[in-house]
C-alpha cells in the first residue's frame, strides 16, 4: 500500500509538463480539487483517452488520433512538392497559423543529440528519406530550431536530401521585429548579416 498521501502524489506528477515547478503543481492541484472537480474530471476523461487513441500520423509524424493527419489526407496538400521539416508537432501547428505554406511536413519529435541517445532512427529520418525517394519531392524547408542540435540536424537532412538532388532551403534566423540592434546578441545579429536579402 502506497504510504504518500493522493493529494502529494497528484502534485508531484503535474510537475513532469514542461516550467511545471512545485509551486505551480501546488496550485494547480489546489485549484482543481477545490474550485474546478468538473474540470479536472473532464481533464482526467480526456487524458486518458489522448494517451490510449492518439498517436503518430503513418507520413508526417505529427499527433493524431488517426492513420494520417489532416495535413496528410488533404489531396491539394499532399500532391505539394514540398516538405517542410519541423521538430515538434508545436511547430507544425505556428506554421499553420501563419497560413503561407500550402505543402506538407515531416515532424522530427526532436532533434540529433548524442548526449541524449537520439540519432536518426528515433527521429524517424529513415521514413523521411522514403518519401524522398519516391522522386516527387523537389524541395526541403529545414525549420529546425536555431540552436546548436537543431543546426546539427538541418545539416544531416540537408546532406541526405542532397543526395536525391533535392533542393534544400532553410527559414531565416535573425533580428525580430520591432527590436533595436543594441539589444539583439551577436549570434542573431550574425544570422541576420549572413542570410541579408537583396532589395
Amino acid at each position: 500500500m502506497n504510504s504518500v498521501p493522493l493529494l502529494t502524489q497528484l502534485i508531484q506528477s503535474l510537475q513532469c509538463l514542461p516550467s511545471i515547478g512545485p509551486k505551480s503543481a501546488q496550485r494547480m492541484a489546489y485549484y482543481l480539487l477545490d474550485k474546478n472537480k468538473k474540470g479536472a474530471l473532464k481533464i482526467s476523461h480526456l487524458l486518458s483517452r489522448a494517451v490510449i487513441e492518439i498517436g503518430h500520423c503513418q507520413q508526417c509524424r505529427t499527433l493524431t488520433e488517426d492513420p494520417l493527419c489532416c495535413i496528410c489526407k488533404n489531396e491539394k496538400r499532399n500532391s505539394s512538392d514540398m516538405i517542410c521539416v519541423v521538430e515538434m508537432p508545436v511547430d507544425l501547428l505556428a506554421f499553420e497559423q501563419m497560413a503561407l505554406f500550402s505543402g506538407t511536413y515531416f515532424v522530427l519529435m526532436g532533434h540529433l543529440s548524442a548526449i541524449d541517445g537520439v540519432g536518426p532512427d528515433e527521429l524517424g529520418l529513415n521514413l523521411l528519406e522514403n518519401r524522398l525517394t519516391n522522386g516527387t519531392i523537389t524541395e526541403i524547408i529545414l525549420a529546425t530550431n536555431p540552436s546548436v542540435e537543431g543546426e546539427a540536424t538541418a545539416f544531416y537532412i540537408s546532406e541526405m536530401a542532397k543526395r536525391f538532388d533535392i533542393k534544400v532551403s532553410r527559414i531565416a534566423h535573425g533580428v525580430p521585429v520591432g527590436s533595436e540592434l543594441e539589444f539583439v546578441d551577436s549570434t542573431t545579429l550574425s544570422h541576420s548579416f549572413t542570410g541579408r536579402i537583396v532589395y
